[in-house]
């Protein structure tokens, strides 16, 4: 203990000497208008200590305020966020119950026009393999659907239903190789039978190389057979290559129904061979 005291004699002397400064001071203080020369002696040596404290004790109570203050703001961001991603969402449930609105009063547009009973369906998956083009609705025998019947789109002819079950049906689509439809060209009513290419494409087959075909005329459904209705839309002339031999031409045609893009039909409810 004594050498304890010997080694910080100084450090403890200075010590006391400062803390019976401040002890005599608070214990002469009186209230007067001006400090006498030993307060502010004592003042002078202790503004930079008590200064020292109040910075710290500044420090210290600013970041905690910040720190409550950044918790909050995290917490209102947070469900800034969740609001934010609730009405997106329906935002986008809205557009797309608009989108399907205008498409369906499309669709029962064109119902009434063609003046024949239809029956709507949704396609529900698309068979694009090399050797079939077919696409499936959601609706079959159960809904008075059979082999043969007319499908259409908004944009026009879709193909004919191939195969029928009793809650769903296969289409076989304009663009398959196996499909055929008589048609006619709009604006010089030449003559043809409208078959599939595969991929997205037909062509106008037994088009003679006499007959009026140009780029861009519209080929609408002829009526023959009684398949189709006649005057459908089916798509527009994209190229024509008259041979240096043989009676016909080579036509090709663009279909209006993009069928990847395909999500309602019109079933004509009507029956055929």
């Amino acid at each position: 203990m004594l050498d304890f005291l010997a080694k910080h004699r100084i450090r403890i002397l200075a010590g006391a000497a400062l803390l019976g400064a401040i002890v005599f001071y608070s214990l002469n203080l009186k209230q007067k208008e001006e400090a006498n020369a030993f307060e502010r002696a004592v003042i002078t040596i202790t503004s930079p200590i008590v200064g020292a404290f109040a910075l710290v004790d500044d420090f210290f109570t600013s970041t905690w305020e910040n720190y409550i203050y950044l918790v909050n703001v995290e917490k209102e961001n947070r469900k800034l966020r969740e609001s934010i991603k609730i009405l997106n969402k329906r935002v986008i449930e809205n557009h797309e119950a608009a989108l399907d609105n205008q498409r369906l009063k499309k669709l029962m547009d064109m119902r009434e026009k063609l003046q024949e009973p239809c029956i709507a369906a949704s396609v529900i998956n698309e068979d694009s393999s090399p050797w079939f083009r077919t696409i499936t609705i959601d609706r079959g025998s159960a809904d008075g659907i059979s082999e043969g019947m007319p499908v259409i789109a908004t944009g026009g002819v879709v193909g004919r239903v191939a195969k029928v079950a009793g809650g769903s049906s296969r289409v076989l689509l304009l663009t398959d190789h196996a499909s055929g439809i008589a048609a006619v060209i709009q604006r010089s009513r030449a003559r043809g039978v409208v078959k599939g290419k595969g991929g997205n494409g037909c062509a106008l087959e037994f088009s003679q190389r006499g007959e009026d075909v140009q780029t861009g005329d519209v080929v609408l459904t002829s009526g023959i057979g009684g398949v189709f209705p006649k005057g459908l839309p089916i798509g527009e002339v994209s190229m024509v290559k008259k041979g240096e031999y043989g009676i016909f031409q080579t036509v090709d045609i663009r279909p209006f129904v993009y069928i990847p893009r395909l999500e309602e039909v019109l079933v004509v409810l009507r029956k055929t061979d």
